[in-house]
């Protein structure tokens, strides 16, 4: 769904936002400092960038400081601290920080601030159509056609509201949500509870797995086995 950058010293917590944000469908990557978050940002845009205050190198604001004044600000930034103060938060915000995160980073907090932090980007105005040029075989000069926006067209006894079960006339979050659930609850059916075989069958970490029925709302049983 989004491009996504998480800047922070702490291999834990790189690796907890990956794990998250991969699983909502984004694309996820990892710099461990500032450096390595110039070099990417210089390399590539992001939707979005999870950006640490304190680290080794380069503090987070710093960092901030530099993108806004090299025009590299594109794109929201949410800063992240255990430690910062509400000053630093401030100046964050004054230089162009979308928000700001403490650590530690609750689940609802994080998606929250992401989802916000990805609709001010697809708020913003989007850039001019772009055009093709097409040579003429008689003057030989170019013609500059806009490219034309195709709009699928389907008959309205064709477009259904639901398929196989699921209601598809609903935001794409919830309609995910709804598949997973049913996902997971016929995978628990078919392997009588047992949380270490449904890990097996859907490809996840056992903690991951129990974190993901919670957020769901997956009924696990009294007789739910290991």
């Amino acid at each position: 769904m989004a491009n996504i950058l998480v800047v922070d010293d702490e291999l834990g917590i790189r690796d907890l936002l990956s794990e998250i944000l991969n699983d909502e469908g984004h694309s996820v990557e990892l710099a461990e400092n500032a450096t390595q978050a110039r070099n990417a940002r210089a390399a590539s845009g992001y939707d979005l960038v999870l950006l640490d205050i304190w680290m080794p190198d380069t503090d987070g604001v710093t960092l901030l400081k530099e993108w806004a004044a090299t025009g590299l600000l594109t794109m929201p930034v949410i800063m992240m601290s255990g430690h910062a103060t509400i000053d630093t938060a401030v100046e964050a915000t004054r230089i162009g920080a979308f928000s700001f995160l403490e650590k530690p980073i609750t689940l609802q907090k994080l998606l929250k601030a992401v989802e916000q932090g990805l609709a001010r980007t697809q708020a913003q105005p989007a850039p001019a159509a772009a055009v093709l040029v097409r040579p003429l075989a008689a003057a030989g000069e170019g013609v500059v056609l806009p490219l034309p926006v195709i709009q699928p067209v389907m008959p309205l006894d064709m477009a259904p509201h639901a398929h196989q079960g699921f209601d598809l006339d609903r935001p794409l979050r919830e309609a995910r949500d709804g598949f997973e659930k049913a996902y997971f609850e016929f995978h628990l059916a078919r392997e009588g509870g047992s949380m270490t075989r449904v890990a097996e069958k859907t490809g996840l970490e056992r903690t991951h797995l129990y974190r993901k029925l919670r957020q769901l709302g997956v009924e696990l049983g009294r007789n739910k086995r290991g």
